[in-house]
């Protein structure tokens, strides 16, 4: 069954903030093998002129994996979650993630299509700090495959 298209231009509520620590952004850089010192030394990212340290570009992945399942998961949308795929991802910073940041994200269906029977969802993610200032726009396209004999 095909999504329905009135969905497009949904917004959903911005989530609760998220504080971005240190030790997470230590982690995360450590897990993608990424020895950056800018992510890893508060004194190395200071003489690069942030007031912290700063996070790797996919960081905010883990803040908006959530959001996006509130997307997937809403009951009227719909879509079967065990026939999606994670189709891209592009994320357009207008500063890096920084230590000691409270992030909230706001989704927005932007578009629902159809093709070949399957449907490719595609949500904004608007990325806030605690005084509203835009941090990034995360654009994420999800495929929904058909159903067999569809």
């Amino acid at each position: 069954m095909a999504l329905d298209q009135s969905f497009t231009g949904r917004t959903y509520p911005p989530t609760r903030p998220y504080e971005v620590g240190r030790e997470k952004i230590r982690e995360f850089a450590e897990a993608i093998g990424d020895t950056n010192p800018a992510y890893l030394d508060q004194d190395e990212a200071k003489a690069l002129g942030h007031p912290d340290v700063i996070a790797p570009p996919t960081f905010v992945f883990t803040i908006t994996f959530g959001e996006a399942a509130r997307v997937v998961q809403d009951p009227q949308l719909g879509l079967d979650y065990s026939r999606m795929v994670h189709g891209d991802q592009k994320f357009a910073y207008a500063r890096p993630v920084r230590a000691g940041d409270l992030l909230s994200v706001t989704s927005t269906i932007e578009s629902i299509k159809s093709l070949a029977g399957n449907d490719i969802l595609d949500v904004r993610g608007e990325v806030h700090d605690a005084h509203g200032e835009l941090v990034v726009t995360v654009h994420t396209k999800l495929v929904v495959r058909a159903a067999e004999g569809e």
